[in-house]
């Protein structure tokens, strides 16, 4: 209903730059099943090394999947050197993840549609942090898609003069 010929140009530009992912249990546990089996629309997914925030998982069968237990963990995939690491979907993680300034980028995507509930992308403590505005586009459709990166701290001040 909300794609169109913009949202799935940048879309397909996401899933074509070679990274690494980063997931919770939940979504993961969800993506085993069904990626694997659909390579032909996204082969990174397969390729990618998949990290995963878990303590009751400690393998799969998808091939590159790496079990992590800790925060620490996810610090020293941070500092480490290599691709680039997603998050797709995953919530509680994202949310961990901001906590813990381990956040450098956001990509959005924003349907102008409300349900009256659902989860809270930036609930349960998120540290103040800047980002700067990289992307921006609006589909025909109303999606708004954004990317934005770390710009530092958050400069505060008063509005007017």
């Amino acid at each position: 209903m909300y794609g169109d010929e913009a949202y799935s140009k940048a879309v397909q530009k996401e899933l074509k730059q070679p990274s690494d992912y980063l997931f919770g249990r939940k979504t993961f546990e969800i993506w085993e099943n069904y990626w694997p089996k659909h390579a032909d629309f996204w082969p990174g997914i397969n390729n990618g090394t998949k990290y995963v925030m878990s303590k009751s998982r400690k393998k799969s069968d998808w091939q590159n999947s790496v079990f992590l237990k800790s925060l620490v963990d996810i610090r020293k995939l941070k500092n480490s050197k290599g691709a680039n690491i997603q998050v797709w979907g995953s919530s509680k993680l994202i949310q961990l993840l901001l906590k813990n300034d381990l956040v450098d980028e956001l990509r959005l995507k924003i349907h102008p549609l409300t349900l009256g509930k659902g989860k809270k992308l930036f609930d349960n403590g998120a540290i103040p942090v800047a980002f700067k505005l990289t992307e921006n586009i609006v589909t025909s459709k109303g999606v708004t898609i954004v990317n934005y990166k770390r710009a530092g701290k958050v400069k505060t001040g008063t509005v007017g003069a």
